[in-house]
């Protein structure tokens, strides 16, 4: 029974870090996830376990996480850390709780530093393209004409 669950805990970290193809918060959420549920059972039993799978699985994705998008991996380090632990506690105890920790922490930390990463893509894209008409206008042969205003009006040079 031990070697199955290493066995599980190890799948459990590749698939939580390739779920949204970053590795460094999926890994950081997956074992911080674990850790922090091995401490929390120990300290609390099973809603120690809960909530110390959330807060190692938001610590972990934030030291894997690119520095813009920490908070996003934070949310989804703990929020995966903490349900998979219950979800997992559910179905297959305390080794369940703890591949359930892995799981996701390290899925829900590697999709909030995705979705830091989309968010910011969305809208440096949007910021773009709303500027299309500036450029547009004052960019590409549009000439304005301006009424030159002023002391050079109607101003002789030869005084």
């Amino acid at each position: 029974m031990k070697y199955s669950s290493i066995l599980l805990l190890s799948l459990s970290l590749v698939s939580g870090a390739a779920l949204a193809g970053t590795t460094e918060a999926g890994i950081g959420g997956a074992l911080g996830g674990v850790l922090g549920a091995v401490v929390g059972q120990q300290v609390g039993g099973n809603t120690g376990a809960a909530i110390g799978a959330g807060v190692g699985g938001a610590a972990g994705s934030v030291v894997g996480a690119d520095r813009r998008n920490r908070t996003e991996a934070a949310i989804g380090g703990a929020l995966g850390g903490a349900g998979g632990n219950v979800i997992g506690q559910q179905v297959g105890g305390t080794t369940g709780g703890l591949i359930g920790a892995a799981i996701g922490g390290g899925g829900g930390g590697a999709l909030g530093n995705y979705y830091g990463d989309r968010s910011r893509y969305d809208d440096d894209h949007r910021h773009y393209h709303g500027d299309r008409r500036y450029y547009r206008d004052h960019h590409h042969g549009h000439k304005h004409r301006h009424k030159h205003r002023g002391w050079h009006r109607g101003h002789d040079h030869d005084d």
